[in-house]
């Protein structure tokens, strides 16, 4: 048994199976609000900017409110993300990656318990945030800088690694563009994931992502126990 387990593969927090993980839940997540929250996309702040600019443009004024809090939910995810790299908020939560995954499943599992009553600003608030901590805290494949919950930028990476790969018979660059490739593509699965779960279970759908998450929590720390030592930081 202890062999099996041995041969399960662990996840550090730049991996290409972590980086698959979170972008299956970012598609998923950007399908979800979409489809069930008012055409409001959760990841993708400049699509909400330009929504916004839109509607307020054909003076649809309480039409363009709605992209507002989703966009100040999404820094808040960012100021949350940076505050627990401080050193002794770090050492206090022993792994704050961990903590990250953590926090995202209980917000996912807390807007699948929400009433259909519930304000659709809420819950695409709820999930902003949580996008905002993972494209903040997640960021890296191997030593290349990556989106988990957006996929313009990988598509570009992927572009230019193929490019490089082809004409320059760059060897690097190979690589880099199979990661991103299968990261794009897990993007995409997770759209459609999310997508036909919404449409056919509803609301409560969004405890799939959060499942995900747990598998990717579970896979993070599997070798390292659910508490790390204290470790000096530099």
């Amino acid at each position: 048994m202890k062999d099996k387990l041995n041969k399960i593969p662990s996840l550090s927090s730049n991996s290409v199976r972590l980086g698959v993980l979170l972008a299956i839940v970012g598609g998923f997540l950007d399908a979800y609000t979409f489809i069930s929250r008012d055409g409001v996309f959760a990841n993708a702040q400049t699509g909400n900017i330009v929504l916004l600019a839109v509607r307020a443009a054909n003076g649809e004024w309480e039409g363009s409110l709605l992209y507002i809090p989703p966009v100040l939910a999404f820094i808040l995810g960012v100021l949350v993300s940076e505050l627990v790299k401080i050193p002794h908020v770090r050492q206090l939560l022993h792994s704050y990656r961990r903590s990250i995954l953590i926090l995202e499943c209980i917000v996912l599992i807390f807007v699948g318990i929400l009433p259909s009553s519930v304000p659709n600003i809420v819950v695409t608030v709820c999930i902003a945030f949580v996008s905002s901590l993972q494209i903040s805290t997640f960021n890296k494949i191997n030593k290349w800088t990556y989106n988990s919950t957006m996929t313009t930028g990988n598509l570009r990476t992927a572009t230019q690694a193929a490019y490089l790969a082809v004409i320059k018979h760059n060897q690097e660059a190979k690589k880099q563009f199979k990661e991103f490739f299968v990261i794009i593509l897990s993007f995409l699965f997770g759209a459609l994931s999310g997508t036909f779960s919404t449409t056919y279970i509803g609301n409560t759908s969004i405890w799939i992502a959060s499942g995900i998450l747990v598998i990717a929590l579970i896979l993070y720390h599997r070798d390292k126990g659910y508490l790390r030592k204290p470790i000096t930081l530099k």
